[in-house]
């Protein structure tokens, strides 16, 4: 962690002038001026009353009359205003390299570990995977694997929605077809979701008729729990089916229905608290605030016919988890749409107490869309499912070489899964974005072929030499070869940013950022007939960048693929 060494050492000339305060030093945007840059010389000039410049001047000349100057540094020069630049040492890139050698970790900054329980907002049950469902797999498999890797404890929930509208809808179908449990396939499922979502929508009394099966499927009719079942069973196979392809996991599978037994519970906790209300029938908790700039309707715990709603298992869910996990943070990975539903959720949930020392966040994310900039469809103006996608991307990730088509079948799925996993990933989660299948399918520019590219590339290189050493000597031997090692210096900034920001994208442009420059060092560095002293050297650093590589890709569920 060389932004920590630094701060140190800066922290400690700022002490020696006179000046007790924290220190911040960040990675310069002026690589070609220096490699990192202070510039707090104003904030202190403002505590001390005192003008930047003498400041910065001041403790400048402290930083040269150090005895280990020249351990640290190349060069520290002041620049007016108030910027101290600092060139740091070979010697110091090296050290800082080592420690992320020799430690498991990447001598990565330690935290005190929290438990983080992960709401995925899942899929509808009856209804199969389709685009829309992408992001919550995608962006929340690699929140998981971050939260992890800092150090915290994860728990994570698909959350399935298999109790809803939706169901009665498809329990009205199955009745009205005169069909018996084992008539219920996939094949059904997809046909009959989307019939009667599209009559429910034209037809009041259909509609109504549905939410009434609903309801009695929600307080235990035994034929509808039985149609249910099956339902079930049928789509969450095919679910999992598609996560497992996605190499997408969950510690808990569950759903709305799972919810249902903590709704006594919760109703009795919030009746004593005078927190449910009547209106029109209905069951409602007030969340609104006295400062709310923009309107902010109830959250409906029950509706006048006695049907629970989303607020209602999702406050249930909240009660589970508390008692069950004792979590710190609860996520909720969803689409942006849903923000005014969750923050419904957290008010009441705050009104309730039952939060009170727990952070509830809703990491909400954008539309995946086509070229068109409207949401990803079919030339018919279908819905793309998610099985035609892997295809469709498969296909095109095959008609950018003559030679794709005689990979190994295990390696163009991985291959499939790099491209739609970087394209979404290397964007932040709140924005749409365009996917363009020919574009993130092609070996060159920020995609995921390029970066596996890279890897594969880097490791025929080291498969072809002997490493026969374990420790960097302090040289680094031209421009190519230091911009590579400062960058592998970035690595913890970019982690704990992603962490605490909730944001894949910046560990994705890490990445490709880091490619770039191995590329650049590989073709300007020839490895092949060098001095055995300096082709040790570079194995070395070649061999700790793909191993910072694979754990990295890891983060973002993309696997590396045996040859490409």
């Amino acid at each position: 962690m060389i932004l920590k060494t630094l701060k140190e050492v800066l922290k400690e000339a700022f002490n020696n002038c006179g000046y007790n305060e924290d220190i911040n030093v960040i990675v310069s945007n002026r690589p070609d001026l220096c490699d990192y840059q202070c510039d707090d010389a104003f904030k202190i000039a403002k505590l001390y009353h005192k003008n930047p410049i003498l400041i910065g001047e001041e403790v400048t000349n402290k930083l040269k009359e150090l005895d280990n100057f020249n351990f640290y540094f190349k060069e520290v020069t002041f620049v007016k205003p108030g910027f101290i630049n600092m060139v740091v040492s070979d010697e110091l890139i090296n050290n800082e390299i080592q420690k992320m050698m020799d430690d498991e970790h990447f001598n990565l900054e330690k935290v005190k570990k929290e438990t983080y329980f992960l709401d995925y907002g899942g899929p509808n049950v009856a209804k199969p995977l389709h685009v829309g469902h992408l992001r919550t797999a995608i962006i929340g498999e690699s929140l998981k694997r971050i939260i992890n890797f800092v150090g915290h404890k994860t728990v994570s929930d698909v959350h399935l929605g298999d109790y809803g509208l939706q169901i009665g809808e498809v329990i009205y179908a199955v009745k009205e077809d005169g069909l018996s449990i084992d008539d219920i396939t996939l094949e059904y499922l997809d046909e009959a979701y989307p019939r009667m979502s599209k009559i429910c929508k034209e037809n009041e009394e259909i509609m109504q008729r549905c939410a009434l099966i609903t309801k009695e499927l929600q307080d235990g009719n035994k034929e509808y729990q039985e149609i249910w079942k099956k339902i079930y069973e049928v789509s969450v196979n095919d679910i999992k089916r598609i996560y497992e392809y996605l190499d997408v996991s969950f510690d808990l599978w569950e759903g709305e229905s799972d919810g249902y037994k903590y709704i006594p519970n919760v109703t009795e906790e919030l009746n004593k608290l005078n927190l449910l209300k009547d209106s029109e029938g209905a069951k409602i908790i007030e969340v609104k605030t006295e400062d709310d700039k923009k309107e902010m309707p109830p959250l409906i715990y029950q509706k006048s016919n006695g049907a629970y709603l989303y607020g209602t298992t999702d406050l249930a869910a909240i009660y589970e988890r508390v008692n069950e996990y004792n979590p710190n943070h609860i996520l909720y990975i969803t689409d942006l749409r849903q923000g005014l539903h969750f923050e419904q959720v957290f008010r009441a949930s705050k009104k309730w107490g039952i939060t009170k020392d727990i952070n509830l966040e809703h990491l909400g994310y954008g539309t995946v869309n086509g070229s068109d900039g409207k949401p990803f469809k079919t030339r018919s103006g279908d819905t793309v499912k998610l099985d035609g996608l892997f295809k469709q991307v498969k296909e095109a990730f095959i008609s950018t070489k003559e030679t794709n088509k005689d990979m190994k079948d295990e390696d163009l799925d991985i291959l499939v899964n790099a491209i739609i996993k970087f394209a979404d990933l290397q964007n932040n989660r709140e924005k749409d974005y365009i996917f363009d299948i020919l574009k993130f399918s092609n070996v060159v520019g920020k995609t995921g072929p390029y970066i596996l590219y890279t890897y594969v590339r880097i490791n025929k290189i080291l498969n072809n030499e002997k490493l026969q050493i374990n420790k960097l000597n302090n040289e680094i031997y031209n421009k190519f070869d230091r911009d590579l090692r400062l960058k592998l210096l970035d690595l913890n900034t970019y982690i704990m940013t992603a962490f605490n920001e909730r944001r894949p994208h910046h560990i994705a442009e890490y990445i490709y950022d880091l490619c770039v420059l191995c590329n650049i060092f590989y073709q300007n560095n020839h490895i092949t007939g060098l001095e055995e002293d300096k082709k040790q050297q570079w194995l070395l650093l070649l061999t700790f960048t793909n191993k910072l590589l694979k754990e990295l890709l890891n983060l973002l569920a993309i696997k590396i693929p045996s040859e490409m």
